[in-house]
């Protein structure tokens, strides 16, 4: 089953994303470094909530845009991982029950007429899910960084965990 190739990296980059999200300090949950950007907590709130378009990407063959997106936020750093690990296990629990006919079948990203996107629903869940998730765990620990957090390792010991 393809699902199953899916479930080593799924695995792997969901546990390096909750260690990021770890160090979110619930005292700078309202920081962001440009007014443009997300506070803290909301892009942590939307980096833990992503792995919920897993079971959207299977269950549906588009996704339409046009509402607009409103980051959900959360409490706390432990009601956001909470939140995360709720997901975690049932994304994973979908991923692990995909059939390859639906892995194969066309999903179609929409701002209401326009496509922005289609490809079959295993390369969303690689791109538009998971390096999704990837992204935003990446501007996250730069969020750490400028708060003065200790960022954990992600591909290899972070500057904060190497010995000289």
């Amino acid at each position: 089953m393809l699902s199953q190739s899916l479930l080593p990296e799924f695995d792997h980059e969901c546990a390096t994303t909750r260690k990021v999200l770890a160090g979110v300090p619930d005292t700078a949950l309202d920081w962001k470094p440009h007014e443009k950007s997300f506070s803290m907590q909301e892009l942590a709130a939307h980096t833990a909530n992503i792995l919920t378009w897993v079971g959207s990407t299977l269950e549906q063959d588009e996704l339409d845009m046009a509402g607009g997106f409103e980051p959900t936020p959360t409490g706390t750093r432990d009601e956001l991982l909470a939140i995360f690990d709720a997901n975690v296990a049932a994304a994973r629990v979908t991923l692990e029950g995909a059939e390859d006919d639906n892995l194969m079948s066309t999903w179609s990203l929409r701002m209401g007429d326009e496509v922005l996107l289609s490809m079959p629903k295993i390369a969303v869940l690689r791109s538009f899910v998971l390096n999704h998730m990837i992204h935003h765990r990446g501007q996250l620990s730069v969020y750490l960084r400028l708060k003065d957090v200790p960022v954990p390792s992600i591909y290899g010991p972070s500057a904060d965990e190497q010995t000289f």
